[in-house]
């Protein structure tokens, strides 16, 4: 069957359906294996806790994925192993990778806290926890670190996070809205059509919106006796391959760790719109944020709404820019919003572009960790910022096109020399070819935002980073019955 049937979700994890969003507190536990065959034990045990996709939980829920790493700690054979998708074999912190998504200079690997390809700081196992209270989840993690040590585990990181009920993040904005709604499941009954996508966009073994099989890891049929595996979804064909089914049900997992300067923010956008007798114009600095992100600080669309902060669009997501916003007079063509998602503007028409826009759509799982600062303006020690967590079913295509294609890419939408103003790479320095003239050397490079408008545009200069990341990693959230092969290695 091509479709997700109801049935399925008993066999597809949680997190996939759900972001949780009843449960208040996460944490994300980063664990490396010790010793194999007990942490397939413990692999086993932990496996009838997870949370599936069949209901909404009250209590403590679970979720379990994987680095290309973490199989091969387990026992996985190489063959496998290698029928995995190359980001997921390479991991995010090879070199190549990291040109792909613009990790450079601070970002770069080197300087994560996790997730690099050094030993010390490789994660194999991410196990995620989360709970209606601070008391519940503290309780779930201790339940969970007395289990490590004959567990075959051990505790690398773990990062918590938070989800407050105005659901804001720490620069001020609404967050988690513009998400896609996968066919077969609750949230797409009430989506808009426009965003409602491919089960195989999502989920491996399910057809794409290329109306072929999401590209899902193989495992030879000799190697799953029992059976706990399916034979994979083959179209136009009666001959089925001797090879069962990892990754149905399943789908990869992104992890980023982003750092965000709440103070440098604030302060750039007040000082950018510093008014000419020096005084500070809230206002003004507030517009310039809202186009930074395309959306005001409560949620409402710029396209929708241009002029003022519309509580009543909140949750807007049913818009396009083409018809009402094709020049970016009211949502900057490179605001963040708008590269992360261009919907029906790059194509030669809207139904075209609407559908090329949507071969690209992530499932954003992401929370705020950090407490809020009390004065967003003041500089404090304290580390805040997003875990970012998003779920698709080929990273290349998906997730790494959206970086370096919309948010990092220069000429997007036309513009010139531009990156996304809250995520990009916003490398500070560009280094010459010409190594050879000191006077060619490192030169400091002016990052610009440009605000279009008719008749003048304006242009904001000398933007700083203002997110830096911490740590990543590519994962492998496989489905229930994965999760049981696994730990039968």
């Amino acid at each position: 069957m091509a479709d997700l049937q109801p049935e399925e979700l008993k066999d597809v994890q949680g997190i996939v359906v759900s972001g949780y969003g009843h449960l208040h507190c996460a944490a994300y536990m980063m664990l490396q294996v010790t010793e194999a065959s007990a942490a397939r034990r413990w692999l086993g045990n932990i496996t009838d806790q997870v949370t599936t996709s069949e209901g909404k939980q009250d209590g403590p829920s679970f979720n379990v994925a994987l680095t290309h790493r973490g199989l091969a700690q387990l026992g996985l054979d190489g063959e496998t192993l290698a029928t995995f998708s190359r980001p997921f074999i390479e991991g995010m912190a090879t070199e190549h990778r990291s040109r792909i998504l613009g990790d450079a200079e601070e970002n770069a690997p080197a300087n994560w806290n996790w997730g690099s390809n050094e030993p010390a700081r490789a994660v194999d196992i991410l196990l995620l926890v989360f709970a209606e209270d601070e008391a519940t989840i503290d309780a779930a993690l201790a339940e969970k670190r007395a289990e490590f040590a004959a567990g075959g585990v051990a505790e690398l990181l773990t990062l918590t996070a938070g989800r407050q009920d105005d659901s804001h993040e720490h620069f001020g904005f609404a967050d988690g809205m513009g998400q896609p709604a996968m066919e077969g499941t609750r949230p797409a009954e009430k989506a808009a059509a426009r965003n409602v996508i491919k089960a195989g966009e999502l989920l491996l073994g399910y057809i794409n919106d290329y109306d072929k099989p999401a590209d899902s890891p193989m495992v030879s049929a000799a190697r799953d006796p029992k059976p706990l595996l399916r034979p994979p979804l083959v179209i136009d064909t009666g001959a089925q391959p001797a090879v069962h089914d990892l990754g149905r049900n399943g789908t990869y997992l992104v992890f980023r760790q982003l750092a965000q300067n709440v103070a440098l923010f604030r302060h750039f956008v007040d000082e950018a719109t510093r008014g000419l007798n020096g005084q500070l114009d809230r206002g003004a600095s507030d517009r310039l944020a809202a186009k930074f992100v395309g959306r005001w600080q409560n949620g409402a669309p710029l396209a929708m709404s241009p002029d003022a902060d519309d509580p009543a669009l909140s949750a807007a997501d049913d818009f396009g820019y083409r018809d009402s916003d094709a020049f970016g007079f009211k949502c900057p063509i490179g605001a963040h919003v708008r590269r992360s998602n261009p919907r029906d503007t790059l194509g030669p028409d809207g139904p075209t572009a609407l559908k090329t826009a949507n071969r690209h759509r992530i499932l954003r799982r992401g929370r705020s960790y950090g407490h809020r600062p009390a004065d967003p303006r003041v500089a404090d020690p304290i580390d805040r910022g997003l875990l970012f967590l998003c779920l698709n079913s080929d990273i290349e295509r998906q997730f790494e096109f959206v970086q370096q294609t919309w948010v990092n890419n220069p000429v997007f939408g036309g513009l010139n020399g531009e990156v996304d103003p809250l995520v990009g790479n916003i490398n500070k320095t560009e280094t010459s070819a010409n190594q050879g003239n000191a006077s060619n050397g490192d030169r400091q490079r002016d990052a610009v935002f440009t605000v279009q408008a008719d008749p003048l545009r304006t242009r904001v200069h000398n933007l700083e980073r203002f997110v830096t990341v911490k740590g990543g990693d590519y994962f492998f959230l496989p489905s229930i019955q994965a999760l049981r092969f696994l730990a039968s290695l």
